[in-house]
């Protein structure tokens, strides 16, 4: 929703915080800031030789991503997928004012975290066992975090989209 009229219909204080929080499009703002930082952090750093090394197990125990590894090898590999975090990075930026490229970013982003999710399944100690309970290792919440990027991913989708709509229709 892109209204801007949200506070003066809400009643209640617990409505005025939600539609002045929305009005000012804090969602949008912090999601896409720390998208961009993270891909631009970690895809900087996998393009370092203990990045590479430290996505070696995540990537070789991958079903959908190990053929990367044996095709260009470790460290020109974890180059290439950093090269796509920093360019989905920069797709986003530029969706600021291009919403189409933030689109083309966000389904970059998509593609790179709905295949790192799948590693939290696929990566050997990833749960671990305390007193007969099954619980997700550090290694397992390192990657559970995917999941949470692929929903933001879907979430600056449906943004740009929506921008990319209205401006398509304000020009004809």
């Amino acid at each position: 929703m892109f209204s801007s009229d949200l506070s003066t219909k809400a009643k209640s204080n617990l409505t005025k915080l939600a539609a002045w929080i929305s009005d000012r499009n804090i969602p949008f703002l912090i999601t896409s800031i720390g998208m961009i930082v993270m891909l631009l952090w970690a895809g900087s750093y996998k393009m370092t030789a203990p990045g590479a090394e430290g996505i070696v197990p995540l990537i070789s125990n991958s079903p959908l991503v190990s053929w990367h590894f044996k095709l260009f090898g470790p460290y020109i590999g974890s180059d290439i997928i950093g090269l796509t975090e920093i360019t989905a990075a920069i797709l986003i930026i530029t969706g600021y004012l291009k919403p189409k490229a933030g689109i083309i970013g966000g389904l970059i982003a998509s593609g790179m975290f709905f295949t790192t999710s799948t590693m939290v399944i696929t990566t050997p100690g990833t749960t671990t066992l305390v007193h007969g309970v099954r619980y997700m290792s550090f290694l397992g919440l390192f990657l559970f975090k995917d999941v949470i990027s692929l929903g933001v991913s879907f979430y600056l989708i449906s943004y740009f989209g929506k921008k990319a709509i209205l401006s398509e229709n304000q020009s004809s």
